[in-house]
C-alpha cells in the first residue's frame, strides 16, 4: 500500500485553506434533568451547555482565542449550528471556557 493512501484527512490546522465546519450527524439523546433543584440551577447547567457547544464550534472554525470571538461572531456561530441566538451572559462564558482550556 502506498504511503500517500495512509495520509489522513487534512484538519483545520493543517489545511492550506478553512475546513468547512462539520455539522453534528445525530443530535445526542436526551436525558431528563434530576427533579428537586431550584430554577436558577436548571438555568445555569442549560447555559454552560450552550456555552461549550460554541465554544467547541468556535474552535472548529478557527477562532481560537477568547479576544476573537465577539459578540457578534458567537452570534453567527449559533445560527450556524441551529441554536438560538446567546445572551451577553453567555457569550461571556463562551469566551471564558476559551480562555480556560489551555
Amino acid at each position: 500500500m502506498p504511503a500517500a493512501a495512509l495520509k489522513p484527512m487534512p484538519t483545520q490546522s493543517t489545511a492550506k485553506r478553512a475546513v468547512l465546519l462539520d455539522l453534528p450527524y445525530d443530535p445526542v439523546e436526551k436525558r431528563p434533568l434530576p427533579p428537586g433543584r431550584p430554577r436558577e440551577w436548571y438555568i445555569t447547567h442549560n447555559r454552560r451547555l450552550k456555552a461549550m457547544r460554541l465554544a467547541i464550534a468556535l474552535l472548529d472554525l478557527g477562532i481560537y482565542m477568547p479576544n476573537q470571538a465577539r459578540n457578534e461572531t458567537i452570534r453567527n456561530t449559533a445560527e450556524i449550528i441551529g441554536v438560538h441566538p446567546p445572551s451577553d451572559t453567555t457569550c461571556h462564558m463562551v469566551r471564558a471556557l476559551m480562555r480556560y482550556t489551555r
